[in-house]
């Protein structure tokens, strides 16, 4: 094989893989694909109804293939790939909407072109934008990749809307508007050359001439005396790449379906023996068409080669990134597979402490637990209620029994303490509450954060209920570490808070018997308990103030940092192979992402090989 035919193969290998695989993934992968597309080129084939594009078409690939008809018989573009095959090697093709079957027989491939674009557009005169994929592998081919359009008409008949018309320029313009797109116009040799449709359009999106092939077909339908030489040699509308004329099969080599084989050699034939082109024979016919447009393509993709170089470069860093962000492929021995959840464990427990020591956000809402919540909770406990003056007087007096204290009341004090104090375990277990709260918030951020893990949903909600189960044990204990505080502080008072109320009430110069006989059931005297009783809860609620959060860290924040996931590693693991690939059963769309990757990257490192392989080879 050629450089030439390498180059050109490997162009319509990209596209033909951009097609298929376009087709999966996100916008992103969509804009990549069509993006390459774009930079690669390709040959549309643009002209009016019954201007002859389909028998150009199958004369360059010798093959009767087509559906034919009068009107409008192109109602979807067909995108043909042309693939050459060693000598000697069967003609197939094959359609993207049928992947792995192969076309022999193209009368068939004739019929199932027909009824796909039936299937889309129904049997009407209808168009459609969406194309129809078409592969042919064969030994008489060049490599090419051609797009035919529908024709260009006029006027809308009768079963089309009035708008038909402009749709289908719209279309074929967003084709050839394309600065990569080769235009082949296609202009019937029987019609005045200023009315063509295509050399109209072509003149309007290629200005240059650059990139348009004029064909002239039906040279033998011409009247007798006359000819084309004005055209084919530039006299009457001259373009920058020569004109090309063809003799395609005639009706009746049509209904007696002559093979195209046969039909090349005619066509040779009659350019060979024509007195009127025969010095220009070796330049006209379907078969060197193929190979003018062959050589242009060649010098076309030597010029874009930087650029498709770049882009696939680019391309193939993106989505070895995507590899390594969707993670590769699980293997199959238990091993392996329990190192892997070891590593997702790992990645987990690295972004939760993260959360924990500031590195991400979150970790301060535990703070804020300690330095707003619990303060503010301990403010808000009715002691007001619990110290009220006829409370007081009742505890008081209830304590005493029928013998009432002598010095100080003793016993009331230490009932009105201990009622007090047991207001305070509402706020403590609100804490170990509202700190469990936070850490559970932070595991489900973690765990949603986890790159790694996004691609095993069971595997997440298992940590995550390993987690949570563990985080529900640190709950239940530092209840129980901050409610035993709360506990001691009641199990044994100050014993400076009671030496400190006789000497009081003796600064006052009234001995504290005397005081006790004359005060003991006036409202000053239940007050001054009430206060006395007041400032102990004070000091008892700043030291709370400030152990609860010690014992909420100590049992539940440290824990988690230092063994959130130990429990879950033991059971981890006791389990078997089987049990191990369950939890590591991945999301399918995420697995079908990463086979389509795969095939990508596949595809983009092959085409940077055989670009180098072959790029600068002349």
């Amino acid at each position: 094989m050629t450089t030439m035919e390498s180059l050109i193969g490997l162009v319509n290998r990209i596209q033909r893989a951009c097609t298929v695989l376009g087709d999966y993934g996100g916008a992103a992968d969509n804009n990549t694909f069509s993006s390459l597309w774009e930079a690669l080129p390709s040959v549309a084939v643009v002209g009016g109804q019954s201007s002859g594009k389909s028998s150009v078409l199958e004369s360059i690939v010798g093959r009767d293939f087509l559906p034919r008809g009068s009107g409008i018989v192109t109602r979807r573009p067909l995108v043909l790939q042309l693939h050459k095959l060693e000598s000697g090697s069967q003609e197939y093709a094959e359609f993207l909407h049928l992947p792995r079957r192969k076309f022999t027989d193209f009368a068939v491939v004739r019929q199932e072109i027909q009824d796909e674009t039936d299937r889309v557009t129904g049997k009407t005169k209808q168009i459609s934008p969406i194309p129809i994929h078409l592969s042919i592998y064969s030994p008489n081919v060049v490599n090419l990749t051609l797009i035919d359009l529908p024709g260009l008409t006029k006027v809308a008949v009768e079963g089309q809307p009035e708008s038909i018309v402009q749709e289908i320029e719209t279309m074929v313009r967003s084709y050839v508007e394309k600065p990569n797109c080769i235009i082949l116009a296609i202009s019937p040799a029987n019609q005045d050359i200023a009315t063509s449709d295509a050399i109209k359009l072509a003149k309007e999106v290629d200005p240059t001439g650059e990139r348009t092939f004029g064909v002239l077909t039906k040279l033998d339908l011409m009247d007798k005396g006359t000819n084309a030489l004005d055209v084919l040699e530039g006299r009457s509308y001259r373009l920058l790449h020569p004109w090309v004329g063809i003799v395609n099969r005639s009706q009746a080599d049509i209904n007696r379906n002559v093979d195209m084989i046969v039909a090349r050699r005619k066509e040779r034939e009659y350019f060979a023996t024509s007195s009127d082109y025969g010095h220009l024979a070796n330049k006209m016919g379907s078969e060197y068409l193929a190979k003018l447009l062959s050589q242009h393509l060649e010098s076309v993709i030597r010029a874009r080669i930087p650029s498709i170089t770049s882009l696939i470069n680019k391309s193939i860093d993106e989505l070895e990134s995507e590899m390594d962000h969707l993670g590769r492929p699980i293997a199959l021995d238990a091993g392996a597979q329990l190192y892997t959840i070891l590593e997702l464990c790992r990645a987990f427990e690295r972004i939760f402490k993260e959360h924990l020591d500031g590195g991400r956000p979150g970790g301060d809402r535990i703070y804020n637990v300690f330095d707003n919540q619990l303060p503010a909770a301990l403010r808000k406990l009715p002691f007001d209620r619990h110290l009220s003056l006829q409370n007081v007087k009742k505890v008081v007096s209830e304590a005493d029994g029928y013998q009432p204290h002598l010095i100080a009341p003793e016993q009331g004090y230490r009932r009105l303490i201990e009622g007090a104090l047991g207001y305070f375990r509402g706020p403590a277990e609100a804490s170990v509450d509202a700190v469990n709260f936070v850490l559970k918030e932070l595991v489900r951020k973690s765990i949603a954060e986890t790159q790694e893990l996004k691609r095993f949903p069971t595997f997440q909600a298992e940590l995550a209920a390993a987690a949570n189960a563990a985080l529900e044990r640190f709950r239940e204990e530092s209840k129980k570490t901050t409610l035993r505080l709360v506990d001691m502080e009641s199990s044994y008072l100050t014993v400076d808070f009671f030496r400190r109320l006789p000497q009081e009430v003796e600064k006052s110069g009234t001995p504290a018997a005397a005081a006790s006989n004359i005060d003991r059931y006036v409202e000053g005297h239940f007050r001054r308990i009430a206060s006395n009783v007041s400032s102990y809860i004070g000091l008892v609620a700043d030291t709370l103030r400030i152990t609860i959060p010690k014992a909420v860290v100590y049992c539940q924040v440290r824990q988690a940092k230092q063994s959130l996931l130990n429990h879950f590693y033991t059971q981890i693991g006791k389990k078997e192979g089987k049990q191990l690939s369950q939890m590591l059963d991945e999301d399918p769309a995420l697995m079908e992402r990463r086979l389509q990757c795969a095939k990508r990257l596949e595809l983009y490192k092959a085409a940077r090989d055989e670009i180098d392989s072959v790029s600068w080879v002349r």
